[in-house]
C-alpha cells in the first residue's frame, strides 16, 4: 500500500500544529507545508514558503481590504502548491488554518483531496469580542459590516472542508448554522505534564526579593497587557483587594508594550500607561510586580506559588495560559464569559465574576487570600479538568490523530 501523504497549511507553520505533524511523521506518512516567510519549520517536513509579490492595493474599497490580501496570499500559496504537486507531492490530506487565506484555492490545484479546517474563531461584529465592552467600543454600521467582511476568505475556505476542529464549544458557537455540522470540538492540547505545581517553588523578583508562596500572592497574565484579556478590569481591582490584604502580593506576567488583539490605545499610550493614570496613585508598588514576559519554567514557578490566578477575557480564543494555571492547581479567579465557561464551572473548579466588576473580582482576590482552604477543592478540580479536556498526550494528539485515520480511511 502506498505510503500516505499529508499537507500542513498554516501562514506561520507549525503554529497549532507541531504535535500533531510530529505524530503523523511517527506513523511514517510523507508530511509536506505550505507557509509563510516566518515560518520555522519541523524536521522531516517538506516546508515550502510562500512570498507575496506586491501589497494590498492603495484606495481599495474598504470592507474588500482583507479580502483582497486573503487572495493575494491565496494565489501564492496556490502557486508553491502547483510546484510541489509537480516535484510529486500529490497529498491524500490537506490540514490547515484557513486564517489568512492560503486554503482557498488548496481544491483547485489538488481537486478531491479531503481537507480538515482548523476552526480557531468566526468573527462576529454582535455577540463575541467586538462590542462587547461598550466602555470603549460604540460602533456604526459601517464598522460591523467591514468586521463581517473579514470572514469571506475564510467561509470559502470552510466550505471545501470536511471537517472543521473547533478548540472549545464557545469556538465552535461562532461558526454560522450551516457549517456546525461539519465541526468536532477538539482542543489542540497543552502539555499537562510539564504544566504541574511545583514543590518548594520560587520567584525572583527584579529587585531580588523571593515570593515563595508562604504569603498571599496573586498572579495575572496576559501575552500583551489588554483590554481584551482583562487588564483594565483587573488594575480596577486592586487597590481594593490591596487594602484588604495587607500582605498580599501581586505578579503580573506578560508583555507591557505589545499590541493586543484589542487594538491599540492613540499617541502610542500603553494600557500599563493608560490604568496607572487612572488607579497608579491607590497602589502599594512595592507590593505590585510587572514582571515582563517570564520563560515557561519560571511561569510555572509563578503559578506555582499562587493563591489565586486571574483570568478574564472578553468573549474570545481560550487561552493556553488559563489551562496551564488550571493543570498548576491554581485557584481560578475568572470571567463569567462564554469562553472560560468552557472550562470553568463556577464553586466546582473555579470562581466565576461579572467581568463588568471589579468590586466583585476584589472580593474574589481577598477571599482567596483570607481562606484558602475553602478553595482546596477546587484547585484540584481544575487539574483533572485540564487532564479531562485540555491534556495534549491523551486528548489532543490522539484526537486528531483519530480524525485523521478516520478521513483516510
Amino acid at each position: 500500500m502506498a505510503t500516505k501523504r499529508v499537507l500542513f497549511i498554516h501562514q506561520n507553520f507549525p503554529g497549532q500544529f507541531p504535535h500533531i505533524a510530529a505524530a503523523v511523521l511517527a506513523k511514517g506518512y510523507k508530511v509536506a507545508a505550505i507557509a509563510g516567510q516566518t515560518s520555522k519549520g519541523v524536521p522531516g517536513v517538506d516546508v515550502r514558503r510562500w512570498k507575496l509579490s506586491r501589497g494590498s492595493t492603495k484606495g481599495i474599497f474598504d470592507p474588500a481590504t482583507r479580502a483582497e490580501a486573503d487572495l493575494m496570499r491565496a494565489t501564492a500559496a496556490a502557486e508553491v502548491a502547483v510546484r510541489l504537486k509537480a516535484d510529486g507531492f500529490i497529498p491524500d490530506l490537506i490540514i490547515g488554518h484557513p486564517g489568512w487565506g492560503e486554503m482557498i484555492m488548496m481544491g483547485e490545484v489538488f481537486p478531491g483531496v479531503p481537507q480538515i479546517s482548523f476552526g480557531e474563531f468566526f468573527y462576529l461584529s454582535h455577540g463575541a469580542d467586538v462590542g462587547f465592552d461598550r466602555e470603549f467600543e460604540n460602533h456604526p454600521l459601517a464598522f460591523d459590516m467591514r468586521v463581517h467582511a473579514k470572514n469571506m476568505g475564510m467561509a470559502l475556505s470552510y466550505t471545501a472542508a470536511d471537517i472543521i476542529v473547533c478548540p472549545t464549544p464557545f469556538q465552535a458557537g461562532t461558526f454560522p448554522k450551516g457549517l456546525r455540522s461539519r465541526i468536532r470540538i477538539l482542543h489542540e492540547g497543552v502539555d499537562v505534564g510539564q504544566a504541574r505545581r511545583k514543590s518548594a517553588a520560587k520567584l525572583k523578583l527584579k529587585d531580588g526579593r523571593i515570593l515563595d508562596g508562604s504569603t498571599p500572592v496573586i498572579t495575572f497574565i496576559n501575552r500583551n497587557f489588554e483590554r481584551l484579556r482583562g487588564f483594565h478590569v483587573f488594575m480596577r481591582a486592586l487597590p481594593a483587594f490591596l487594602e484588604r490584604c495587607p500582605q498580599a502580593q501581586v505578579v503580573l506576567i506578560g508583555n507591557e508594550t505589545g499590541k493586543g488583539y484589542g487594538g491599540e490605545l492613540p499617541n502610542g499610550q500603553t494600557w500599563k500607561d493608560k490604568m496607572m493614570a487612572e488607579v497608579g496613585d491607590r497602589l502599594d508598588m512595592s507590593r505590585v510586580h510587572f514582571v515582563g514576559p517570564l520563560p515557561h519554567a519560571d511561569m510555572i514557578s509563578a503559578l506555582s506559588i499562587s493563591w489565586g490566578h486571574v483570568y478574564y477575557t472578553y468573549p474570545f480564543i481560550l487561552s493556553w495560559s488559563l489551562v496551564e494555571a488550571m493543570a498548576c492547581e491554581c485557584l481560578i479567579l475568572g470571567s463569567d464569559t462564554g469562553p472560560v465557561r468552557d472550562a470553568i464551572t463556577p464553586d466546582v473548579n473555579g470562581v466565576l465574576n461579572d467581568f463588568f466588576d471589579p468590586g466583585a473580582l476584589a472580593n474574589a482576590m481577598a477571599q482567596a487570600c483570607e481562606t484558602p482552604d475553602a478553595f482546596r477543592h477546587m484547585r484540584q478540580n481544575a487539574r483533572t479538568t485540564a487532564l479531562q479536556l485540555f491534556d495534549r498526550e491523551t486528548v489532543g494528539v490522539p484526537g486528531w490523530m483519530a480524525l485523521i485515520d478516520e478521513v483516510l480511511g
